[in-house]
Order: structure tokens, then C-alpha cells, then sequence
């Protein structure tokens, strides 16, 4: 395999120091690769630079920053032959910590260079690449109130501290959740659709775990009636998550799907892969198979669907 690798490094990411984190890397890889450095600015972000790596023909890209940077340089590699490689420096780094990939620089360089390549699913929500997830109601509301100023003092403790806010002026809406097989109607607080997802994105944790190259989506409703219920609920998430279990409560339900479109009234706001995108509606399609990662192997939880217990549910099908 040629050794022409292109490293894309956003330098705003973490709470490390940016210039020492660019030399500890561009020092580990170079001993294998032919390495060029691309680093994002406001104007050019890491999908633009991604695109120019594949046009100047390298073999494998690599991305260092958060999810945002993760996510966005993924669209220019989806279906393509080009090995994608990930050192997390960013505050939650669930990408990496759903796939095992070590949260040291040291350690990620050499999974890159280990080239131990997975097909992992990624997927297409409202035309955008989404490696994660994408949340409607407290989801959003919670990633758009944990400033970047509140990111960089408490790392990812700024999501909870935003989360414990949100919980206590939760709002429910109505929702209609169309896949290829049926249309269910319901009440919801959160609704979170994944492509993988850790434990610690606590709303994807419905299912048994996320499966991230079964070619399925997994999508978790969460229906507390009160502001106590939600708080039950998220610990009762929380708690499953990291067991690896299905979620047993009332008003928690999952399913699996290839694809689905979500509408809501009132309109939600939709966030992806950590960045709050625009409003419902939401569109969510599965690309099985559709990146190149350089991750370890992980075992494969089971994944079951549970609705039953939810409020106003109504389903139909097709």
C-alpha cells in the first residue's frame, strides 16, 4: 500500500496545546508516511480539505479535532477505497471512543499506522455526513446551550452541567416517525437516531448497544411525563448504556431502521454530530459499509426494538 497520507489538524480543538499536539503527531506519522498537514481555519473547514487531500491523491487521510472536524472530512471519503484514520482532540470525542480508538495521540498514531482497516457504516442526515448521531428536543437543546467558552473550562462536563439545566425545563412534543416498514406517531421529549454512538451519548441508549456495520440506524424515543421522569430516565439510560443493556422503561422505546424522516409539531431543532444544524424535519439514511476506518475490533452487542409503554403511540403499518 502506498504511503501517501494527508493529516487534517484543527488546531481550536481540545484543551491541549495546539502547536506541541501538531509536532507530536506530524513526528509519530511521518516515520511511516509520506505525510502532508492541511490545518482548518473559519473559512476552510475539514470537508474542504479532505476533498483537496483525495485530489492530490492520498491514500489515507487522517483527521485531528473533535466529532465536528471527524464527521465533516468523512464526506469526501464515503464509497471510496481511502483508508480514514482519527486522533481525537476534541472535548467528547464519541467517534473514537464508540470505535476503541485510544484517546492518546501516541496511541491513536500508532492505531492509524497499524492499518487494521473496518468498513463502518456512516450516514446521510438532511444531505449531510453523520458519523454519530443526530438528536431532536433535549439532544439539542443541550449541545446548543454548552458554549464553547463552557467546553473549554470543563471539557465534557460542560455537557452535563447543560444537560442538568435542560432537564429541569424539558418540553414534549409530538412527533411522527416514518420508516420503510411502518409510521409511528407519539409524545416525546428526545429523539436521537445513530449511526454509533458511546455510552456516554446517554439518548442513543436505548437498543442493547450501537452497532455501527449492521447497515441499520438505531433510534431511541424518550417520553417522560415529568421533569423527575426525564431525570429517571437519563439515569436509567445512563445505567444501561454502560452495561451494555436494553433500556426496560415505559417511556423509553427503539427501533432499528435502514431510513427514516421525523416531523414534529412544534418544529425541534436538529443537532448533528455535536453541532445544532437548522429544525425539523429529519432525514436519516444508512450507507452501509460506506467508510474506510483504521480502528481495533470491538464485539457486536444485540439490538432488539421495544415501544410499548410510550405515550399516545400510535402505529401504523405500511
Amino acid at each position: 500500500m502506498s504511503n501517501k497520507a494527508c493529516l487534517i489538524f484543527n488546531p481550536i480543538s481540545g484543551q491541549g496545546d495546539p502547536e506541541q499536539d501538531l509536532q507530536k503527531i506530524q513526528e509519530i506519522l511521518s516515520r511511516k508516511y509520506d505525510l502532508t498537514t492541511k490545518v482548518t481555519t473559519k473559512e476552510i473547514g475539514s470537508q474542504e480539505l479532505a476533498y483537496e487531500a483525495v485530489k492530490e491523491g492520498a491514500n489515507i487521510v487522517i483527521a485531528s479535532g473533535g466529532d465536528g472536524t471527524v464527521s465533516t472530512a468523512t464526506l469526501a471519503l464515503i464509497n471510496t477505497d481511502i483508508s480514514f484514520g482519527v486522533i481525537p482532540r476534541g472535548t467528547a470525542n464519541a467517534f473514537a471512543s464508540a470505535l476503541g480508538i485510544p484517546d492518546t495521540i501516541e496511541e491513536a498514531c500508532e492505531t492509524v499506522m497499524e492499518e487494521q482497516i473496518r468498513k463502518v457504516d456512516v450516514a446521510k442526515c438532511n444531505n449531510k455526513p453523520m458519523l454519530l448521531l443526530a438528536g431532536i428536543g433535549f439532544e439539542a437543546k443541550t449541545i446548543e446551550a454548552a458554549s464553547r467558552e463552557l467546553k473549554t473550562k470543563w471539557g465534557i462536563l460542560a455537557y452535563l452541567l447543560s444537560g442538568l439545566q435542560q432537564l429541569r425545563d424539558f418540553d414534549m412534543f409530538e412527533a411522527e416517525i416514518e420508516t420503510d416498514e411502518k409510521i409511528i406517531r407519539t409524545s416525546a421529549a428526545a429523539i436521537t437516531v445513530a449511526n454509533t454512538a458511546p455510552p456516554t451519548s446517554v439518548l442513543a441508549q436505548g437498543p442493547a448497544g450501537v452497532i455501527f456495520d449492521d447497515g441499520y440506524l438505531d433510534l431511541t424515543i424518550v417520553a417522560p411525563t415529568n421533569w423527575t421522569g426525564a431525570i429517571a430516565a437519563s439515569y436509567h439510560l445512563l445505567q444501561t448504556g454502560l452495561r451494555g443493556d436494553a433500556a426496560i422503561r415505559d417511556d423509553i422505546g427503539y427501533i432499528r431502521t435502514k431510513r427514516v424522516k421525523i416531523t414534529t409539531k412544534p418544529e425541534q431543532k436538529v443537532v448533528l454530530d455535536g453541532e445544532v444544524i437548522g429544525t425539523t424535519p429529519l432525514n436519516v439514511e444508512c450507507i452501509q459499509a460506506g467508510l474506510n476506518v483504521c480502528v481495533p475490533m470491538l464485539p457486536e452487542p444485540e439490538v432488539t426494538e421495544k415501544l410499548q409503554g410510550l405515550p399516545d403511540l400510535e402505529i401504523e403499518i405500511k
